[in-house]
């Protein structure tokens, strides 16, 4: 069995995948850096032990790691992950993947020079929700898809000081990305708009005035999808959303983020005016088979059952964004492993990433359209 020698690099929400690499089967050696070494000594002790490196040079110059794991502040994730494909090592960085079309140029400019594998880490592409939908896409239960909607609402005050205005859609991923996976097709042209107003403290850094921003995505296929992002001053539940509206049958998201969702069946028509539909909310399995046994207990965390595993996993809820870390850090590992491209590679990430920073720009120009560029 083939295996690889992991670094993992920001331990805040990076030490949910401390565990993962440590027990992944392809997985020699795994190296965590923090720059609060205390915080890495916590999460050596937490997962058995691990190496500790000092600084993040140290890991770019040891030729003993194979692949790198960047879960940083966003304004840092361009730099790093340049520098690591540059160290002649593969890259996954949490999103996104960059704050500005020139980052995201080179990167991709950067993966070709090194010939390493670049994956951006996007949690909503591998949950219970985007399996199941991908499901009933690939069974044909949608029928003709007519339109997405993605949202991720959520208040940032208490964050680290990065966050503090950051534009809503330079962290549109989680809304954009889930539309891209099931629509087959690349985001080619975007309108969005802001709303409201924030306190001027806010506005300062980034010269940003939108707490939230609500885009139009045009898709190359023709379809279309909306998405709505929130971060700032906005009275609304957390919820990193996904709706599928098909000609036959339809999925969104419960209200909150935990809630299952809502399937909707049009059904035969009658005598009545409009056809009548079937609504129901919907229990989400745990796709745990995917993944090597050592591995399925991650897509429940603390929900997990030892002495009665297989009923654990099947209840399918507790695990790190509904169940996702496990699969992120699996096709990572694997496609370093089997020497092929990441799913999540650059040309996915880049267009993800690039309609979010598009829709901002096209925010600041009053609703014009922007086209978005191809990496």
């Amino acid at each position: 069995m083939k295996k690889i020698n992991a670094a993992l690099i920001g331990l805040g929400f990076g030490g949910a995948f401390a565990g993962i690499y440590k027990e992944h089967p392809n997985v020699g050696e795994l190296t965590i850096f923090d720059t609060d070494r205390k915080k890495a000594e916590r999460v050596s002790e937490w997962i058995g032990g691990c190496r500790i490196a000092d600084s993040f040079e140290q890991i770019l110059a040891d030729k003993s790691i194979d692949a790198v794991h960047l879960v940083t502040p966003i304004p840092l994730h361009a730099d790093m992950t340049v520098a690591v494909l540059d160290a002649g090592k593969h890259c996954a960085c949490t999103v996104p993947m960059a704050t500005s079309l020139d980052d995201i140029r080179r990167i991709v400019a950067a993966k070709r020079r090194s010939g390493k594998n670049y994956m951006m880490m996007e949690t909503t592409l591998y949950t219970y929700q985007y399996f199941y939908a991908r499901h009933m896409l690939d069974s044909g239960e949608f029928g003709r898809i007519q339109f997405f909607r993605g949202s991720h609402y959520q208040d940032m005050a208490g964050w680290p000081d990065y966050w503090m205005g950051l534009p809503p859609m330079w962290y549109g991923t989680h809304a954009i990305a889930p539309m891209v996976g099931l629509s087959g097709s690349r985001i080619c042209r975007v309108n969005c708009f802001g709303s409201g107003t924030m306190s001027e403290s806010l506005v300062r850094r980034y010269g940003n005035p939108f707490p939230v921003e609500s885009a139009l995505f045009e898709f190359e296929s023709g379809v279309k999808g909306e998405a709505t992002r929130s971060l700032f001053e906005t009275a609304r539940v957390y919820q990193e959303g996904m709706h599928v509206y098909g000609s036959d049958m339809s999925f969104e998201w419960g209200f909150s983020d935990g809630d299952d969702p809502y399937i909707t069946k049009l059904l035969p028509a009658t005598e009545n005016r409009g056809r009548p539909v079937e609504c129901a909310v919907t229990p989400m399995p745990n796709y745990y088979e995917d993944l090597p046994q050592e591995l399925w207990h991650f897509t429940v965390g603390g929900n997990f059952d030892p002495l009665n595993p297989q009923d654990s996993l099947k209840k399918g809820a507790g695990g790190g964004h509904h169940g996702s870390h496990a699969h992120l850090v699996h096709e990572f590992v694997m496609s370093v492993v089997e020497e092929r491209k990441p799913w999540i590679d650059e040309h996915l990430g880049g267009n993800i990433t690039a309609a979010g920073i598009c829709a901002h720009e096209s925010a600041l120009k009053n609703g014009e359209p922007v086209i978005v560029p191809r990496f």
